[in-house]
């Protein structure tokens, strides 16, 4: 199988790594990649955004399955171009793609589905935004409606801090914002991989927002994660499976909206059971990085089974009993303006640590030298036999990469959030 993974951060290295290992895999390549990718497979700079050009480059490459990392291609409609080209694509089509990009969409396919999530209104003017806000009370919950890369909800004690968040998704084209009642409990996120009929869910991840340790300050596109969850309910696949992700495609079918690839669950679990708080229509970062990590049943089987449509062909998925946690070093001044551009070493001396894995996120060459290119940088990955040994592993790897002024969470895996 010749496949292309579209896509420039550690979720794609994550997908190209499993991939790598995969028997039933012959070519891989990856638009653009970033250094790291490129160390692993041949890299091509194409623009995502650039839909005829990508779909022209799958059919030039002979591409048998092309999987689409990121967000924004599938809502520009990559994966329906792809098809029109006779050619396998994972990733949902540009109308399914709404369910991201588009939170009211979504909260209007849950309502409909029965599906249980925090009670919401779209809002359109700042007066109907502060009478939802007094009505739900504090915490205040703030989502902007459309796609805002992991960082378009704020969750706030301040009123005057909701209310300025939601005049600026207010100002933005789509003029909509979510104002929803707080959901208390600790955060779940599950992979649900469907082809439109059949529902297979991955195992679950906790994934760490904020960027600060103890879950303080801003919101982030993610500063780690670890699985599996011990302390997540036995039945959360079955559950997840039958009273969220079927109703959820089963509806979508009824409005004639096909729902190929993965559906991804972010959960909370309240006092009165799991809730959904979000949904997106791609693998999550930096989930991926350790639920890849753990999976044992060669992927490539399991994404072109759903892009094919033969899903329930698929056996039960196999999963390695380690633990795995993944730590994001991040750049100078991540979040809000990140430092970019200065060299990255440490790399050698920190995959010689047992159990880890290096996934590049915001890495460039410039001159034979790694330097870094976005706000996340790095996912530092280790597997261990249970999840302090795991820990430690991720810990000891990250103390041995030098960038200036770069930052990490020293807390990710210790507490359940």
């Amino acid at each position: 199988m010749r496949i292309l993974v579209l896509g420039n951060g550690a979720r794609e290295h994550a997908i190209i790594k499993s991939l790598l290992i995969d028997p039933s895999v012959k070519i891989i390549i990856a638009a653009p990649g970033n250094a790291g990718i490129a160390q692993d497979v041949e890299t091509f700079n194409i623009n995502l955004d650039d839909i005829k050009e990508i779909s022209e480059f799958a059919v030039l490459q002979q591409i048998d399955l092309v999987i689409v990392g990121p967000e924004k291609p599938l809502v520009l409609g990559i994966s329906d171009a792809i098809r029109a080209r006779g050619i396998a694509c994972f990733g949902p089509s540009e109308e399914a793609a709404q369910l991201e990009s588009s939170k009211s969409f979504a909260k209007d396919i849950m309502n409909a589905a029965n599906v249980p999530t925090a009670k919401s209104f779209t809002c359109i003017s700042i007066n109907e935004v502060i009478v939802a806000l007094e009505q739900f009370g504090a915490p205040y919950v703030v989502k902007n409606d459309g796609l805002a890369g992991g960082k378009g909800v704020v969750v706030t004690e301040n009123m005057e801090e909701a209310i300025s968040h939601a005049e600026s998704c207010l100002q933005e084209s789509n003029s909509k914002v979510v104002i929803e009642e707080f959901l208390k409990g600790p955060e779940i996120s599950l992979f649900c991989i469907t082809d439109g009929k059949t529902v297979l869910a991955l195992d679950a991840a906790q994934d760490y927002k904020r960027v600060g340790d103890n879950n303080t300050g801003l919101n982030t596109g993610g500063m780690g994660a670890y699985s599996p969850l011990d302390w997540a309910p036995k039945d959360l696949k079955e559950q997840t499976v039958n009273q969220i992700a079927m109703p959820v495609i089963n509806e979508m079918n009824r409005r004639g909206i096909s729902f190929s690839g993965l559906l991804y669950v972010g959960l909370v679990l309240t006092e009165n059971g799991l809730k959904v708080i979000e949904f997106n229509v791609r693998f999550g970062d930096p989930e991926t990085q350790v639920v890849l990590s753990r999976l044992a049943t060669p992927l490539s089987k399991v994404l072109y089974a759903s892009a094919v449509g033969e899903l329930e062909k698929i056996e039960n998925l196999n999963w390695r009993p380690e633990a795995c946690v993944t730590v994001v070093l991040a750049a100078k001044n991540y979040p809000t303006n990140p430092v970019l551009g200065d060299e990255i070493t440490g790399l050698g001396q920190a995959i010689q640590v047992p159990g880890v894995q290096i996934f590049h996120a915001g890495t460039t060459l410039i001159n034979g030298k790694i330097v870094s290119s976005g706000g996340r940088v790095l996912s530092v990955t280790a597997m261990g036999e249970d999840l302090a040994i795991a820990r430690d592993r991720v810990y000891e790897a990250l103390k041995k990469i030098e960038l200036s002024g770069s930052h990490y969470r020293t807390d990710i895996a210790l507490m359940k959030q």
